[in-house]
């Protein structure tokens, strides 16, 4: 009896994979994040006919620095109340002061091409990586 309810436990968990679970439940709160941060970008841009904030580079640097400070002063708050972190970061509030240190460490970035077509990133996501581009 004991080690029907054994397998069928293992089984149970098996099942619902409590790790995967929260790999997702962050993916899904990461595309959240991604999209609110680049529809941000996109209200700078429509009040500034057309103009993107000033920061935002045409590639990833070297080192992954993620948002500037330029970025979130130009969309925060009159676009975003708070610019989102990423859930492994344990910021649920989000960065609400642009010039402190841990806008670094938001977990997401932001690149532009020679189009001026905005791409924001999470790079921590479990798989696959998201990004989405406008």
């Amino acid at each position: 009896m004991i080690g029907i309810l054994v397998v069928l436990l293992a089984i149970v968990l098996i099942a619902i994979n409590p790790g995967r679970q929260f790999g997702q439940a962050n993916d899904t709160k990461r595309r959240s994040d991604v999209n609110a941060i680049l529809n941000a970008i996109g209200g700078y841009a429509a009040d500034n006919k057309g103009a993107l904030p000033a920061g935002i580079p045409d590639a990833l640097p070297a080192a992954d620095v993620g948002l500037t400070t330029s970025i979130c002063e130009a969309i925060m708050p009159n676009y975003i109340s708070a610019v989102p972190a990423d859930p492994t970061l344990d910021n649920d509030a989000g960065i609400t002061n642009c010039t402190a240190d841990p806008i670094f460490t938001a977990g997401y970035t932001v690149i532009k091409d020679a189009n001026n077509r905005v791409t924001v990133n999470a790079p921590s996501a479990e798989n696959p990586p998201i990004s989405v581009t406008r």
